[in-house]
């Protein structure tokens, strides 16, 4: 028997995946625990449906990943920091500021995550920092850390 995975089952495979079982063990497990349905006509043409929708919903979001990507290529953040005697720092710039300062100059939404520092930002200059905004994206972002 024909089953759709509705749900990833370990032993059988992913959600989505047509496979073939013994009917008694669709029957009595897979059918009634909704892992799986039937593959029917119907049930198959609602998949087919599913996964060109999920297709279409991946790739907006890859080309709106590029477009801000662009934006933020072009683009300079300046944070500021208060600094003691010497030109020495208080504190660091972290990956949060980095984005509220994206958002306040720029108009720009970067999640805090996506923002991708090996370490906090502890002097003064300006740095390329990598964004990555999709498994295929990632973009460079300059940003200048000044004494308040």
């Amino acid at each position: 028997m024909k089953v759709i995975l509705l749900k990833d089952e370990k032993k059988l495979g992913k959600k989505g995946d047509i496979v073939e079982i013994s009917e008694g063990y669709a029957r009595n497990y897979v059918l009634p625990k909704k892992i799986g349905a039937e593959a029917t006509a119907r049930n198959l043409n609602d998949l087919k449906l599913q996964k060109a929708h999920e297709a279409k919903v991946a790739q907006e979001q890859l080309d709106a990943a590029r477009a801000l990507a662009e934006r933020l290529e072009s683009k300079q953040v300046v944070v500021k920091i208060r600094a003691g005697e010497g030109g020495r720092t208080f504190g660091s710039v972290s990956s949060k500021e980095i984005a509220a300062a994206c958002k306040e100059q720029h108009g720009l939404d970067v999640d805090k995550k996506k923002i991708q520092l090996q370490e906090n930002l502890k002097s003064f200059g300006t740095v390329e920092v990598m964004v990555k905004l999709h498994a295929q994206v990632s973009a460079k972002l300059m940003v200048k850390v000044e004494e308040a």
